[in-house]
């Protein structure tokens, strides 16, 4: 498809829009406002691939490489037969297959970087006077693609603090946090893009993963090598259909066959939830006990309904003992462990638990408090990360957008802005070029700046005329991330 083509419909007129004699539009990409008080920085990541994929790939592919007849000729179709009787014309279209490549510049902050909101993470402007237009042309495929991964990074990160905090407090072992914040949302997603843009932000903070496509899209875009780094990894896993296949009646037995035949040794999570979890807790577990301690890896034990703070903490309000004690104090229960230096309870490495469903960094933060009231460690539990956390965003949920802050007219530059009366404030913005200022791990914007200042600061070129400037790494932006 004609990457020119990705947009909204509005966007192919306004070329004609802009006053006589515009030579240049200067844009910039904001996180503007907060809907989770808790969250005052932004985690800047996706650039990188939308330049590659999007402003290279794509144009080389579905636009400079094919016939410019062809191409001109398959736009004037589509947006006739869209707008009817107009007067967009083609001659812009042409001139840019002619010039051969896409002639813009992008500066940014480093990818991992974490912004707060009202400055900038990138800009952009056109450096051919003919293609003033091109800027703001791609505000809609820019924006379509860049806040998904910014938003899911920004809301791993949150889990990475949380999971950090409590496994400081409770834990003898706090680099298993890597692997306790574990996304399992692909299914969920807004299609494979989304899921391998999201489980990429994922796997800024983590290591745990189940969508296989985020670690093909950090090789791709993101200059990672499963070979030799760890870009994200799993277990072997059983899911309810391998259960029921099982029946209910024969439920023990396939435990003792997977424990025993089927995974001798290593890691294998055993969904538990498919009639009775308790029962797989307090009667099948006792029984298979020198299985488990004997194998040469661990049982995870995996709930997948109900309450997750109160299945994995206990409900005080439960029916049963089991209910009350919940899953992490009837697993000590059975195979005990040890207490760390700290004073909190570790299962024996043998024994696990996950839940992956329903999870939030709010309930992340009770299971974390829960387990920690009770005198158990955090770690003994991980946690399923998936479309309930990653799915139920927007691109306002850091008010992302792109906006026209300066242009220049018959050679004199204009700071220009937007101000709505009828607004609180989120679309008020910057005004003219910009520089952004960094101050030590925070950035603060400076507007209204010459050409010479902008020239200068935290704001680096990328790309430039159809060339990729900087080519960040994951484990460059995981550095980033982590300071």
């Amino acid at each position: 498809m004609n990457p020119l083509l990705l947009t909204d419909g509005y966007k192919v007129d306004h070329r004609r829009q802009y006053p006589t004699n515009t030579t240049l539009v200067y844009s910039n990409w904001t996180p503007r406002k907060s809907r989770n008080e808790s969250i005052d920085k932004v985690v800047f990541f996706g650039l990188q691939y939308f330049l590659k994929e999007y402003v290279m790939r794509q144009f080389e592919s579905g636009f400079f490489n094919q016939p410019k007849e062809q191409v001109v000729k398959a736009y004037a179709r589509r947006i006739n037969n869209y707008l009817g009787e107009n007067s967009v014309g083609t001659q812009h279209i042409e001139a840019l297959h002619d010039l051969g490549y896409i002639p813009m510049v992008f500066k940014a902050l480093p990818e991992g970087s974490k912004v707060p909101f009202k400055v900038p993470m990138f800009t952009m402007y056109n450096t051919v006077p003919a293609f003033f237009w091109l800027t703001n042309y791609f505000e809609t495929l820019l924006s379509a693609v860049v806040w998904m991964p910014c938003t899911s990074a920004t809301i791993a990160l949150e889990y990475r603090k949380v999971l950090d905090k409590y496994a400081l407090e409770t834990s003898s072992m706090p680099a298993f946090v890597d692997w306790q914040g574990h996304d399992f949302s692909m299914r969920g997603m807004a299609g494979i893009e989304a899921a391998s843009i999201s489980g990429a932000g994922h796997l800024l903070s983590f290591t745990g993963t189940d969508t296989i496509p985020a670690i093909e899209f950090l090789e791709n875009y993101y200059n990672a090598n499963s070979d030799t780094e760890l870009i994200g990894g799993s277990v072997a896993a059983t899911e309810h259909s391998v259960m029921c296949m099982g029946t209910n009646e024969g439920e023990f037995e396939t435990f003792e066959r997977l424990i025993t035949a089927i995974y001798p040794k290593g890691i294998v999570s055993i969904v538990s939830d498919t009639w009775d979890l308790w029962k797989v807790l307090t009667e099948y577990l006792p029984r298979l006990k020198e299985q488990v301690l004997s194998r040469d890896g661990k049982v995870v034990i995996r709930p997948d309904s109900g309450d997750p703070v109160l299945i994995i903490c206990g409900n005080p309000e439960g029916k049963t003992d089991a209910e009350r004690k919940g899953v992490v104090e009837l697993l000590w229960d059975v195979f005990g462990g040890i207490t760390n230096d700290k004073g909190f309870k570790e299962l024996d490495a043998h024994i696990g638990a996950i839940y992956g469903d329903s999870i939030t960094v709010e309930r992340a933060t009770r299971i974390c408090e829960g387990l920690k009231q009770k005198g158990f460690a955090s770690t003994n539990v991980v946690l399923g990360i998936g479309s309930y956390t990653y799915q139920y965003n927007t691109r306002d949920t850091f008010g992302f957008a792109m906006k026209a802050t300066y242009g220049e007219v018959n050679g004199e530059g204009r700071a220009i802005f937007k101000d709505p009366i009828t607004d609180d404030g989120t679309k008020k913005s910057a005004k003219g070029l910009m520089k952004v200022v960094q101050n030590g791990d925070s950035f603060s914007l400076l507007d209204q700046v010459t050409w010479e200042e902008e020239a200068t600061g935290a704001l680096k070129e990328v790309f430039r005329d159809g060339q990729l400037l900087i080519d960040y790494s994951l484990s460059e932006i995981r550095a980033t991330i982590r300071k």
